[in-house]
């Protein structure tokens, strides 16, 4: 089953092993997915990345829901910043990821409530091997050193996104100092492709976690 960028990489924040999404990754998911969505649609000439900022381009919004409705976020006119287009809507992206995965019967989103007070919803991956599969694809495209110009870019995009906003499912903290120029070579060649994009989406998850905030509404 073909899936876009952001339901990859909300996939990627699943801990198989723990069975469920660690509240440590729930900071950078909004902007993984917004993040996501930007680059498709940069990739896909929709839009036009102008330094630090983003235009969007004349065209037919695109069919999938979620990627129409960033798309119509980027003004036709005047460009935006790539920050305020990751970060300012960061806390809607979640939920309609996670209703297109529900709907095709990848998770299941379970309303619990804690301590019998704050209702909250439980997601789990059904069938974790394909979730795991795409996380050693990913982690090796890092930890074997391969050239940047040879990774697809899909999965060059979700280790860049992942080290950026330091998604423990994906990557240890040992792992990512280790790895340091594996990881800078493969954000260089991102950068070239969608020019300042991904500092947008380290300043936002930075500005995020310094202020414990989460994005999962």
């Amino acid at each position: 089953m073909n899936q876009s960028l952001p339901q990859s990489l909300f996939q990627l924040c699943y801990t198989v092993d723990k069975e469920k999404f660690e509240l440590t990754n729930l900071q950078g998911r909004g902007q993984l997915l917004r993040a996501a969505a930007l680059t498709v649609l940069t990739l896909d000439g929709l839009l036009s990345a102008e330094g630090k900022k983003a235009v969007r381009l004349p065209a037919e919004p695109p069919s999938d829901p979620f990627f129409a409705e960033v798309w119509r976020d980027v003004p036709a006119e005047k460009p935006k910043s790539w920050l305020s287009l990751v970060h300012n809507k960061a806390h809607t992206a979640e939920k309609p990821i996670r209703e297109q995965l529900a709907a095709t019967g990848v998770v299941t989103v379970r309303r619990e409530r804690r301590l019998g007070l704050v209702a909250v919803d439980r997601v789990t991956v059904n069938d974790p091997r394909p979730v795991l599969a795409l996380q050693e694809r990913v982690r090796d495209a890092v930890l074997r050193g391969t050239d940047p110009a040879a990774v697809p870019m899909e999965e060059l995009t979700m280790a860049v996104f992942a080290a950026e906003t330091e998604v423990t499912s994906m990557f240890s903290g040992k792992e990512r100092r280790e790895h340091e120029q594996a990881f800078k070579a493969l954000a260089a060649h991102f950068d070239d492709a969608v020019p300042g994009l991904r500092k947008a989406l380290r300043d936002s998850y930075l500005s995020s976690r310094a202020v414990g905030g989460g994005w999962g509404a």
